[in-house]
């Protein structure tokens, strides 16, 4: 069993990188997906990330 991060700061960019991911690895158990958000200085910053959970 392996475990794959993803971390981006848009939901397409996220988007790209899991479905190209995803095109390699045919093992998939489980995807955990989750979105953060946070304000730094005055400017709100979002966190878009997954974590694949795969045997190869």
């Amino acid at each position: 069993m392996k475990v794959k991060i993803f971390d981006e700061e848009s939901e397409l960019d996220l988007e790209d990188d899991i479905n190209k991911f995803l095109s390699e690895v045919k093992d998939i158990i489980d995807i955990k997906y989750q979105i953060s958000a946070s304000v730094f200085s005055e400017e709100q910053v979002y966190c878009f990330s997954a974590m694949i959970i795969y045997t190869k």
